[in-house]
This record gives structure tokens, C-alpha cells and sequence, in this order.
């Protein structure tokens, strides 16, 4: 399908990058753009060295013409953009780089497929640790920081492959299809992509995507809106919940989590907290115990998985005051979700890009927070939602100086939170280098 081709991958990253690599081995003619022009110096050079053309810092109005085959675009790229607009007029295929891999890889594979508002990668990984330990041959890709591109000529036949995927990756799939596939939970958050809280749930279901019963699917049982749209979803359905006890698949009874009848393992023997984490962990069980894992290799998993990085991750003790790196809450739901693993003293850090979402919401979590501090392109607004609730807050510029405003602020046994609720991109190019230079900054103190 993809060799002697001309193809226009828009948007460079990590995706483009990979799928520029893959492809142009296929004896296809490749070009890559992006308006960044500020890219890894050695992906440029070994792309053009291969004899991909690199074209940088413009969209040139001459460059996609009707003589392409496909645009290949990052998933982040939304479907408005001028090429995307030409190339549907051109009549010339728009998919993602999702789409691209998928359609190369062996068929012969167990394809599991996580998605959802929120828990997707802590999900993930628990459940590619699970596989892993189990001795099988597993392979972690997706949203969580590994394209599907660079994991094609690696993957045989019979492999696992376990894939967080995100509502972008899912917006301009048409062929992809998973095997096992986990919803996590639903809320409203990237409007400002999809357009409207309809178009991203009827996004989200393509994790569906001809699913018969052959398949399987793993449902939030205490989310509305993914118990609204269960009747869509043809697969074999198992369910998880944290407040109804024998629901048809994982559920918490007298502080344990059961899988059907079976006692997996107690609450207590976790060093994961909270019960979005009990959530992702059941999700996980029910995902191994389709692949026939045992119990006993479920249960040393759980007793030592600490959490994923950027996710609610414990950075250390100082004088008695508790750091956490939750820079991957990029909105208000993921904080929301923060907030409710702590029963201490919090002190949070709040603000970043500006997309004018509201804070409200936030309200009926904050009963733990002593102090605010907000910083980046929403500080003003951050404080005024404070000042209406009467929690102190204090607002600075940048993060280093927020995180030293907690510190100097802060009692022995606070927790000083950083979960920003606003994506990072006013300050930094992505969660994760924001959550590490807040552990970077801690570390100095």
C-alpha cells in the first residue's frame, strides 16, 4: 500500500519523524514539513541523509499538488488546516500516522487499544507491565511517547501490542482496529480540537471500530456517559467500578479488588493511592486476565508499580513537606482527579496555557487546599476563582518562582502539589519538560 508512493507527512515530532523513516525504506518519495523550524538537528540530518526532503519554518503555498498519493499528518494537526483543506480538494487520502503503521503491521497480532479522558497511561503501563512479566513478547507504543511507526519492523507475528491512544490519534483512523479495547472514563476536555463534547465521544468509540464479539471491550461502569454509549459497542463487554460491588467483571468489596469472585489483591498491599488508581488497575486485571496472566504475576505487578512519571509522581520529602510532579493534568478534570488522592494539607501549583477554559469546576475538590499558587498565562484568572472561594493565593510569573512561593510558604506535612490544570505550552514545549524542571527545581531547594 505505502511503497512507490509521493507523500506529504505534515508535522515533524516524534510521529513524523518515525513515519518519514519507515517510509521512505519502502522506495516511497517523501516529504515532511513543518512550520517549527526548530527541530532535532540529528533527526534532520539522518531524514535527509535517507533522501527524505526536509522542508522547515513554512507552509509553502506550492508545495502539496495533486501529484501526492497521501498526506500522512501528525496527529496534533487539526483537520482545518490549509493542507488538510487542499488535499480533501485534491481528492488525495488525509490519515495520521497511526493509521499508516497500522495498515504495515503483521496481521497475526493482539492489538490492545487504551483510551479515554483520563487514566489512559498509567493504564497503559500497568498493563504492558503485567504482559511483560508474564513472559510473553509485548510491545509499548502510542500516545504514551512511542509512535506506532518505529515499532513496525520490529513487531512478528503472535507479539502484544499495548497502545495508549489519544481522541487525536483516534480522529482520522478509518482502517484501525484493536482487538481488546479500554475506556477509561469520559469527560469534556479538548473541545477546542473535536469542536464539541458529541463529536469527541463519537471520536473516542472508533476504538470500537468493528468490533464483533469476538473482541473485547473494558467499560467504566461508573462513568455516565461511557455507560450512555454501551449499546453502540458490539464487543464483549466486562465492566470495572470502584463504588458497586459484583458488577459483570472488577469491583472493590471490603478494601479489595475482585476480578468476578476472585480476591486479586487488597487495597492496602498498593503503593499506588486514590481511586482513579484503583480504576486503572482493575482495567489493567481485566485486560491480563483476557490473555490468560496468572493471579500470582498480576499481584507482584501491582505490589510494586509506583506510578508513571509526570502522573501524580512522588518526587521526595523535604523538611517534612511532600512533592508531587502531576504536570501531566492538563486539565481540569486530571486535577480534579489529583486532588482527591490526597487527604493532607495541599498547596497547589496551578496555571499554564491560557485556552480559556473555566476553574470552576474545581470547586468541590479543593477542600484540602490551603494555598494556591498561580503562575503562567492563567494566574489572573486562577486568582480570582480563589478569591471567590476565600483560599489564599498568590500569584507568580514562571514556575520556578511558584514552586519556591509553595516551599517558603508551606508547613511540615503539606503536600505541595504541582497539577496545573492548562496544558504547558506557555512555557514549555510539553508536560514533561515542564514536570521536569519542577523536579529539577525542588531538587535545588
Amino acid at each position: 500500500m505505502f511503497e512507490n508512493k509521493k507523500i506529504l507527512i505534515l508535522g515533524m515530532a516524534r510521529s513524523g519523524y518515525e513515519a518519514a523513516k519507515l517510509l521512505i525504506k519502502r522506495n516511497n518519495t517523501v516529504f515532511i514539513n513543518d512550520l517549527k523550524k526548530e527541530q532535532d538537528i540529528n533527526h534532520i540530518k539522518e531524514l535527509e541523509e535517507l533522501g527524505v526532503k526536509v522542508i522547515l519554518g513554512e507552509h509553502p503555498g506550492d508545495l502539496l499538488t495533486s501529484e501526492f498519493d497521501y498526506l500522512i499528518k501528525n496527529p496534533g494537526i487539526r483537520n482545518d488546516h490549509k493542507y488538510v483543506k487542499l488535499a480533501n480538494d485534491l481528492n488525495i487520502p488525509v490519515i495520521n500516522e497511526v493509521e499508516m503503521a497500522y495498515t504495515l503491521m503483521p496481521k497475526d497480532i493482539s492489538l490492545i487499544g487504551i483510551t479515554g479522558s483520563n487514566g489512559k497511561t498509567t493504564t497503559t503501563s500497568i498493563i504492558y507491565e503485567i504482559i511483560k512479566s508474564s513472559g510473553k513478547r509485548v510491545h509499548l507504543t502510542g500516545n504514551i511517547g512511542f509512535p506506532l511507526s518505529s515499532f513496525v519492523e520490529k513487531i512478528k507475528e503472535k507479539d502484544i501490542v499495548i497502545m495508549e491512544i489519544s481522541v487525536q490519534q483516534l480522529f482520522n483512523v478509518k482502517k484501525f482496529k484493536t482487538d481488546i479495547s479500554v475506556l477509561t472514563n469520559l469527560y469534556p476536555v479538548h473541545l477546542d480540537f473535536v469542536g464539541n463534547y458529541d463529536n469527541y465521544i463519537n471520536i473516542k468509540k472508533r476504538v470500537f471500530n468493528y468490533h464483533t464479539k469476538k473482541d473485547y471491550a473494558v467499560l467504566n461502569f461508573d462513568n455516565n456517559d461511557v455507560m450512555k454509549i454501551k449499546n453502540d459497542i458490539m464487543s464483549d463487554k466486562v465492566y470495572f467500578s470502584s463504588v458497586k460491588e459484583n458488577v459483570n467483571g472488577c469491583y472493590i468489596k471490603d478494601n479489595r479488588i475482585y476480578y468476578f469472585d476472585q480476591k486479586i489483591i487488597n487495597i492496602s498491599e498498593l503503593k499506588l493511592k486514590g481511586k482513579h488508581n484503583y480504576e486503572n488497575i482493575m482495567c489493567a486485571i481485566l485486560v491480563a486476565k483476557k490473555l490468560d496472566v496468572d493471579t500470582d504475576t498480576i499481584r507482584k505487578v501491582l505490589k510494586e508499580f509506583k506510578g508513571v512519571e509526570h502522573r501524580n509522581e512522588y518526587v521526595g520529602k523535604i523538611n517534612g513537606r511532600i512533592f508531587y510532579n502531576d504536570s501531566k493534568s492538563t486539565n481540569v478534570v486530571s486535577t480534579q482527579t489529583a486532588l482527591t488522592a490526597f487527604d493532607e494539607n495541599v498547596i497547589l501549583l496551578l496555571g499554564g496555557l491560557d485556552r480559556g477554559h473555566s476553574f470552576d469546576e474545581l470547586t468541590e475538590y479543593m477542600n484540602n487546599v490551603k494555598l494556591v499558587i498561580s503562575y503562567g498565562e492563567t494566574k489572573t484568572r486562577i486568582k480570582s476563582l480563589c478569591d471567590k472561594l476565600g483560599i489564599k493565593c498568590i500569584v507568580a510569573d514562571e514556575l520556578i518562582n511558584a514552586t519556591n512561593e509553595a516551599y517558603n510558604n508551606s508547613e511540615e506535612n503539606d503536600i505541595i502539589l504541582l497539577s496545573p490544570a492548562c496544558a504547558s505550552w506557555d512555557q514549555f514545549k510539553d508536560f514533561e519538560e515542564r514536570g521536569n524542571k519542577f523536579k529539577e527545581y525542588i531538587n535545588k531547594l
